[in-house]
C-alpha cells in the first residue's frame, strides 16, 4: 500500500529522512518505533503531503503522493494532539467536516455508544476534558471509513476502557481489510496489535518485517525488550 524509496528529508543541517527505504503492507498493523529524533513523526507527515521539498518517492497504491493529494481521502488520520475549532460541539464539527467533503457518510454510532459520547457532541470542544477530546479524535479517524489508518499515540489520555474499545476497533478494522499505521511509546499496546515493526534510526531503517522476526533476531522475548536491543545497539541498515 506504502512504498517509500530512497526518502531523504533534511531541515537545514538536520537529516530527519536519510535515504529511508520501507514498505508498509495493506491489511497489515505496522508499529513504526524508534528513538526520540528517529525520523518517525516526519516520515508519517510525508506520508500525509504535511512535509514537502524532499527527495526520492513515496507512492500510495502505486500513485506518488506528491502527485495528487486525492489519495488522502482514503486516509483516517489520527494525531497524537488534535486542534479543534474550540467554538465548535463535536457534532458540528463532524457536520462541518462532512459537508467538506461533500460526503454524507454516517457517524460510527456504535463506536460512539461505546465511547459513552453521545451527550458530549453537544458540548462545546473547550470545554470536554482531554480524554473525551481523544474519544472525538478517534470518531474523527474512522469517520469516513477510510482504508488506510495512521494513528499516533491513539490511546493517550484514554483511560483503561476506553483504551480497550479502541483497541477493539482497530483489530475488527483489520479483520475488514483495513491498513493500519500505528506509534506509540507504549510498546506493551503495540505489542497487543501490532503484526509488522518498522524500527528507524537517524533517519533510516534498522529492521522492518514481522513482530516475531524482530524478537528472534534480537534474541530477545518481548517487542519491548527487543525495540530496546536495537536502541542500544544504535544500529541502522
Amino acid at each position: 500500500m506504502i512504498s517509500a524509496r530512497q526518502v531523504s528529508k533534511h531541515f537545514g543541517r538536520l537529516s530527519a529522512l536519510d535515504a529511508l527505504t520501507l514498505d508498509i503492507a495493506r491489511t497489515r498493523i505496522t508499529a513504526i518505533v524508534g528513538p526520540n529524533g528517529a525520523g518517525k513523526t516526519t516520515f508519517v507527515k510525508t506520508i500525509l503531503g504535511l512535509t514537502r521539498t524532499y527527495s526520492g518517492s513515496i507512492e500510495f497504491d502505486g500513485a506518488r503522493v506528491d502527485d495528487d493529494g486525492k489519495y488522502r481521502s482514503r486516509i483516517g488520520y489520527m494525531p497524537q494532539m488534535a486542534r479543534f475549532p474550540e467554538n465548535l460541539t463535536a457534532a458540528e464539527l463532524f457536520a462541518m467536516l462532512r459537508d467538506l467533503r461533500h460526503a454524507d457518510t454516517p457517524i460510527d454510532e456504535d463506536l460512539i455508544s461505546e465511547f459513552r459520547l453521545s451527550t458530549e457532541l453537544r458540548k462545546p470542544l473547550r470545554t470536554l476534558s482531554g480524554g473525551t477530546r481523544q474519544k472525538v479524535n478517534a470518531v474523527m479517524a474512522f469517520l469516513f471509513k477510510p482504508d488506510l489508518f495512521i494513528l499516533d499515540e491513539p490511546t493517550a489520555g484514554l483511560d483503561p476502557i476506553a483504551s480497550g474499545i479502541l483497541k477493539d476497533k482497530i483489530r475488527s478494522e483489520r479483520s475488514a481489510g483495513k491498513t493500519f499505521i500505528l506509534t506509540s511509546h507504549i510498546i506493551s499496546e503495540l505489542e497487543e496489535l501490532a503484526e509488522d515493526v518498522a524500527f528507524l534510526h537517524e533517519g533510516r531503517v534498522g529492521f522492518s518485517g514481522p513482530v516475531s522476526e524482530l524478537i528472534r533476531t534480537t534474541r530477545q522475548e518481548t517487542l519491548e525488550q527487543a525495540i530496546a536491543q536495537m536502541m542500544k545497539r544504535g544500529v541502522a541498515a
